[in-house]
């Protein structure tokens, strides 16, 4: 495929050819040496399976010196080329990379393959396993192998806990374990972990537990001009980010059993959230319970391996408003114009003046099945193929019971008998013809399944059309089934010691979520509740979306010492989105489009099919400075560009992160490790002006991080922030924390569009882990 000269990937690999060129031209000669697949690592302790080689496994040293500034796993990736996160709750960000976020990327925990139950996506993959409880986290980046994962279009994002460990024979029984504990001087966040594990020759039994609680964080100045909750008696002030405060558990108990080359796996999850506020969103996450049984089975044979896996997740999930946000409404409590809502006897259906209602509950339970079996064949010294079948099967049921004046009497149907069932086949051929060559070529063949019941409004006759949508929702079929084809082609050259290159294509298909296609009210007061963007708009499904087909082209340039000692990387990449499902705003009055945009205030937004095209560059390196009697010196870098349009309207797609960059100096000293980092980002200029994005001024940030590690105790102590910036985050949606979030009131009330959310002001913190 060839490209214009004006054509912006031709710009992006402009930038990057003369370099390669000159590289290439310093070259040194290879010897030819007969190439042979690697082999699946065995030893007495321990199983490992085959993956596909071209993953970024996160580094675990910069993910322990994380550990005590965070509790949310995502933040782990940050340092990871092309991916930004998008603000959510304290625990909950949600992971992008090169523009794509949330379900466009596969994410999976432990083999499981888990989905949002939430009509704001609040209990995302990841937040279902504590930073602690991490043992490995890989990214897959735009040309993912088929075998990683479908029903994605920007990658895959794997995170597992830490393999069991096994005696080696006659070796004593192993007994070993962790304790830690941290705080966190800007929201007052504490918590601890535990994890602990016995071990003989064939058996091992390990348990690992997590929580951790925090307050509101305040930002580096006031953001704010008002104090008022929309609760009598409770104010916030006015550097205070409402709905931050969050408080989470994770437990996970793990039984293995390994007998010669074969291993059996069975792990049991269960996380108990009490409330997770969220300041980007019209509801808050006041209960999530979610149980999980993970069996797993791994042998390894004279021809390969084969790994075998069947899970089944549960979710309970409860929102309603949060204690920063207004909790009473109807005219008993003031009406829509009252800046707090007073108490009133509640439920009172109706409009009148005696209307009263208690909140605004609503549930969602989520069931997800899933079936794997994976073989990994050896076909000689220089193929191997991996070939396997998946199964999955969601269900999902999102209600609202009446509460009190318009919404009553009888109970919303969000989705009722929501589902959408994925079978999968996949095939893929890794070849090493010589020492300088590596190709992995795929095909993943899927099919989508989904359908819903009924819908059902407060009332037939309630206002915001919920008779009308309701009917036309009702009077439709709401089955669908997608063919999905995923194709991955890529290539990687080892020139000599220093320098490779990665390339390749790959054609993603996406089918759209239960959310997309079967929320069916135009309600302005439903539809805010349907968001999972945090932009504070609110969105209508569509029965009539299409797949999203996405094209990727992308070339990784790695020059690098023999050692690892220094290393830089750029990464240009260009991504064709067809069918991309963005949104337009939408006249419930009419049931049509809008004809006249609205700006300054938020919307009600209708999810659309249309075309979208990303591209951009990503650049990572790391170099020793010196070696000096105070230590080793080092230096890392990153630098992220992404650009992302919608080709339909001309418009920009929203929160595609700025241009951004980090660096930081390093040193060790013996148990020493510190660094001093700098965060620098541009201006959020292009925004999405059909849904109202705001823009963010440029800022920059300086992170200060120590720690001292003895043979079993490490010591983390740092400052985030350190000078006390204020800031607004560029992804981090539009503020909603606090106020009348149940619709877009009229001035004086809040929460008005063009507050974005701010990130946190200066936060000291400490941890300490102890081995045993």
């Amino acid at each position: 495929m060839s490209y214009p000269k004006h054509h912006p990937f031709a710009s992006v690999m402009a930038l990057a050819v003369p370099v390669l060129c000159l590289q290439c031209s310093q070259a040194l000669a290879q010897a030819t040496v007969t190439s042979t697949l690697p082999a699946i690592t065995v030893n007495a302790s321990r199983l490992d399976a085959s993956q596909s080689p071209v993953g970024m496994t996160v580094d675990k040293a910069s993910m322990a010196a994380r550990l005590p500034a965070t509790s949310d796993t995502a933040s782990l990736l940050v340092d990871v080329p092309g991916l930004s996160l998008y603000g959510a709750g304290g625990v909950s960000s949600v992971p992008a990379i090169n523009g794509l976020a949330d379900d466009r990327l596969r994410i999976k925990v432990n083999g499981m393959d888990l989905i949002a139950s939430c009509p704001n996506h609040m209990n995302l993959a990841l937040s279902y396993i504590d930073p602690t409880q991490v043992g490995a986290l890989t990214v897959y980046a735009g040309i993912a192998p088929v075998s990683s994962g479908g029903d994605s279009i920007g990658g895959t994002i794997t995170a597992e806990s830490l393999a069991p460990e096994f005696a080696a024979p006659g070796q004593n029984a192993i007994v070993k374990g962790e304790a830690g504990t941290f705080y966190r001087s800007n929201n007052s966040a504490s918590g601890a972990n535990l994890s602990a594990s016995y071990a003989t020759e064939t058996f091992n039994i390990s348990y690992s537990g997590a929580t951790s609680k925090a307050d509101n964080y305040t930002a580096g100045g006031d953001f704010k001009t008002y104090d008022f909750t929309g609760r009598i008696g409770h104010t916030l002030a006015r550097d205070e980010v409402g709905s931050t405060a969050y408080e989470t558990r994770n437990h996970t108990l793990g039984l293995a059993f390994k007998h010669d080359k074969h291993l059996l796996e069975a792990k049991v999850g269960i996380q108990d959230l009490p409330f997770q506020l969220y300041p980007s969103q019209r509801m808050d996450m006041l209960h999530n319970k979610q149980d999980s049984l993970n069996l797993h089975y791994l042998g390894q044979f004279d021809w390969g391996s084969l790994d075998a896996r069947a899970y089944q997740e549960n979710v309970d999930h409860f929102m309603d408003f949060g204690p920063d946000k207004r909790y009473w409404y109807g005219m008993a409590s003031g009406g829509g114009a009252a800046l707090d809502g007073a108490p009133c006897a509640a439920p009172v259906y109706g409009m009148g003046p005696t209307s009263c209602a208690a909140g605004m509950p609503m549930y969602t339970e989520g069931q997800t099945t899933g079936l794997g079996v994976k073989a990994d064949v050896i076909l000689n010294s220089q193929n191997r193929l991996r070939a396997g079948a998946e199964l999955l099967q969601y269900r999902l049921d999102d209600w609202w019971p009446a509460s009190g004046a318009g919404m009553g009497p009888g109970t919303f149907w969000n989705i009722k008998n929501g589902e959408r069932d994925r079978r999968a086949l996949f095939a893929e051929l890794e070849t090493r013809k010589s020492a300088q060559w590596m190709t992995l070529v795929g095909v993943r063949v899927e099919q989508v399944r989904s359908d819903a019941g009924q819908a059902a409004g407060y009332s037939p006759a309630g206002g915001g059309f919920q008779g009308r949508d309701a009917d036309a929702f009702n009077a439709k079929s709401h089955a669908s089934t997608d063919n999905n084809v995923d194709l991955t082609a890529l290539a990687k050259y080892t020139a000599n010691a220093n320098y490779d290159i990665e390339f390749g294509f790959a054609h993603k298909v996406r089918s759209p979520n239960v959310y997309e296609r079967f929320t069916w009210s135009t309600w302005q007061m439903a539809a805010l509740m349907n968001n999972f963007v945090g932009d504070g708009n609110g969105y209508v499904g569509n029965l009539a979306l299409e797949p999203e087909s996405a094209n990727t082209l992308s070339a990784t340039f790695d020059w690098h010492a023999a050692d690892s000692s220094w290393g830089f990387k750029a990464t240009p990449f260009y991504t064709q989105v067809d069918d991309y499902i963005d949104a337009v705003q939408w006249n419930a009055t009419t049931n049509t489009p809008a004809t006249t945009l609205v700006t300054d205030k938020f919307s009600v937004m209708k999810y659309m099919n249309q075309s979208a095209r990303l591209y951009g560059a990503n650049v990572s390196g790391h170099m020793p400075l010196a070696k000096t009697g105070w230590g080793e010196f080092g230096f890392k870098g990153l630098l992220n560009y992404t650009r992302g349009t919608n080709e339909t309207t001309g418009g920009n797609l929203y929160n595609i992160m700025p241009l951004n960059a980090k660096l930081a100096v390093t040193q060790k000293a013996g148990g020493w490790d510190n660094s001093l980092e700098l965060v620098a980002v541009k201006a959020k200029t292009d925004v999405s002006a059909v849904r109202n994005e705001i823009k963010t001024p440029g800022y920059s940030l300086v992170h200060v991080r120590t720690s001292y590690s003895w043979k079993t105790v490490r010591l983390d102590l740092g400052v985030e922030n350190l000078f006390d910036t204020l800031y607004s985050l560029p992804t981090g949606g539009a503020y909603t924390g606090q106020g009348t979030t149940m619709t877009n009131p009229a001035l004086p009330n809040y929460p008005q569009w063009g507050t974005a959310v701010p990130g946190m002001g200066r936060s000291i913190y400490v941890g300490m882990n102890v081995k045993f």
